[in-house]
């Protein structure tokens, strides 16, 4: 634990986190959801792997102590070493291996944003994050997105603006049929997190659900960035449930409620899963606070 600790210091994941966890006894579970595509599960964000004869591309990778297990998940796939890696937005359990897998010569890309808050560091949820090691920083960034073309299939990394954070992107395998929609979507596992010092607005959940909702049908496949594998009913749940509560906090709003007074009418409620990394208060004051800034310019 004392190893876990000082790596978490020099890899920017608070040492808070890591005391939390004992990563010696995190399985990395995989599961095939087409031919060349799977997901893992472990600790931290589920990541995507697509594997065949031009080369791996992992989609985020947890947290930096399970690098070595990620690997060995990989193998067992019969997929050569990661070639490529993308992160699906900056936060520490979808970023936390980037420097392991930098080293061992991935590329990494990301939307222009990610680079950006990992250079310059950041603070989550108390957390102070200091800039990340230029290893771990994706090499190639992109502003709206781009399409590797391997393995059979076209896999499009796509950007949707102010959501989760302002660099989150979603990826889409076109012939199997397979999303990853980072933190956009948590599977019956929690309600939304909205990360607002991260450029993050509630309303970027709608707007990426309903685009993703349109470029997929009751086959496809959906990784979401936490919690089991989802269909296209799940994230048109998800999708209703976030409207739903944006159109009771804004009319409290209109009603010149204050936060405490529509917190108190419980408009998520019924949405709550216990124990979960966001809470009903907690996703409410975030809506309120989304709703109460004007939307940003997307000029990122």
């Amino acid at each position: 634990m004392r190893q876990l600790i000082a790596l978490a210091l020099t890899l920017g994941v608070p040492s808070s986190v890591l005391a939390q966890q004992d990563f010696s006894k995190v399985e990395i579970r995989a599961e095939a959801l087409a031919p060349g595509v799977a997901v893992l599960f472990g600790a931290g964000g589920n990541i995507g792997v697509s594997y065949g004869p031009d080369g791996t591309v992992l989609i985020d990778d947890q947290f930096a102590p399970l690098t070595p297990k990620i690997q060995a998940a990989v193998k067992a796939l019969g997929a050569t070493p990661v070639k490529f890696l993308i992160n699906t937005h900056w936060h520490y359990d979808h970023t936390g291996g980037n420097e392991n897998f930098g080293k061992a010569s991935a590329l990494i890309m990301a939307h222009d944003n990610v680079r950006a808050r990992m250079v310059a560091g950041a603070t989550l949820r108390g957390n102070v994050i200091p800039p990340a090691p230029p290893t771990a920083l994706p090499v190639v960034t992109y502003h709206d997105g781009l399409s590797l073309h391997l393995n059979g299939d076209t896999v499009r990394t796509i950007h949707m603006h102010d959501g989760h954070t302002d660099g989150d992107s979603v990826v889409l395998w076109k012939n199997a049929n397979v999303v990853h929609m980072g933190d956009l979507f948590m599977n019956k596992v929690s309600l939304p997190f909205v990360d607002l010092a991260s450029g993050g607005d509630v309303r970027g959940f709608v707007v990426a659900a309903d685009k993703v909702l349109a470029m997929t049908n009751a086959e496809t496949k959906i990784i979401p960035g936490h919690g089991p594998m989802a269909t296209r009913a799940d994230l048109q749940a998800w999708r209703n449930l976030i409207a739903d509560v944006i159109g009771k906090v804004e009319a409290g709003i209109k009603a010149k409620k204050t936060l405490a007074e529509i917190q108190a009418m419980k408009p998520a409620a019924k949405y709550e899963v216990k124990d979960a990394f966001i809470g009903g208060d907690a996703f409410v004051e975030a809506v309120y606070k989304s709703l109460s800034a004007p939307p940003q310019p997307h000029k990122h």
